[in-house]
């Protein structure tokens, strides 16, 4: 099975992590490392501003912030030790294997890249919706391990989502096979794992549902590569797509998560 990875430059559990897993039980043909021109960014946050309103735009900035002076050491502290786990259970590439670094997953050179490289099978991890010129290239499919349950949670962050909105039986992954719309492809597979919603921050969360499930997740790679793979029905169930995580929502599942706990604990102890 010949794959190929799509991802971002700064993201290392998925540019060094998730890559070397992925070389480890197919012929990884090439990574698209993707370095995104700032006014990308830019349009990415006038896009979200246009979605939510000023008001919880506000609110979304004030997550960002709370999130970069309270969460994020402790959370590159935990993706350091992650990622040398992945490196010690996994070997390193390939010096020759193919690399292209491009502006984004859509560019005429990240197409011509994938189509030379011919992949079965591509993985993107990437926060771009890519195009069907793009998507349509590999003979088995693109697919993306979406952090969140589909089609209930789909665009970003469908755990941060499925916990502020005390949903917490579908706090998971979704593997899933890309179309043209957002996360509303053929669903193969969810994925989870025994979450500590108390001391875990959301990317902790986001990003275990899929390194505690990288033995599963390859068994379903390899069924769907060989044409044995079943698709999940999804009819019926309701949908809604998910933005960026706002700090009053967090805040609000964080009291209550505290509080589950404190009622399990005093249980168990009059016990």
């Amino acid at each position: 099975m010949k794959t190929l990875l799509i991802c971002h430059h700064d993201e290392p559990l998925n540019r060094i992590g998730v890559a070397r897993w992925l070389a480890s039980f197919s012929e990884l043909v090439g990574v698209v490392q993707v370095e995104e021109p700032r006014r990308r960014l830019w349009r990415r946050i006038r896009r979200e501003l246009r979605r939510v309103g000023p008001v919880r735009f506000l609110d979304v900035l004030a997550y960002r912030a709370y999130d970069r002076l309270l969460l994020a050491r402790e959370d590159r502290a935990w993706e350091a030790r992650e990622l040398e786990r992945l490196c010690a259970a996994y070997p390193p590439l390939h010096p020759r294997t193919p690399l292209l670094v491009a502006a984004g997953p859509n560019t005429p050179e990240a197409a011509a890249f994938i189509r030379l490289r011919a992949p079965d099978l591509l993985l993107a991890c990437c926060k771009t919706i890519l195009k069907r010129e793009v998507f349509a290239l590999p003979s088995r499919g693109t697919f993306v391990l979406h952090p969140g349950i589909c089609p209930e949670y789909r665009n970003a962050h469908g755990c941060f989502w499925a916990l502020a909105n005390d949903d917490l039986q579908h706090v998971g992954a979704t593997l899933l096979q890309v179309d043209e719309g957002v996360d509303t492809g053929p669903v193969y597979r969810y994925f989870s794992y025994p979450y500590d919603e108390v001391a875990e921050s959301p990317f902790v969360i986001e990003s275990m549902v899929v390194l505690e499930n990288l033995d599963a997740v390859r068994e379903e790679l390899i069924a769907i590569a060989e044409g044995r793979a079943a698709r999940i029905e999804m009819s019926g169930r309701p949908t809604a797509t998910w933005g960026q995580p706002r700090l009053t929502r967090y805040l609000r599942w964080k009291f209550r998560a505290r509080r589950r706990s404190s009622r399990i604990t005093a249980f168990c102890g009059s016990r």
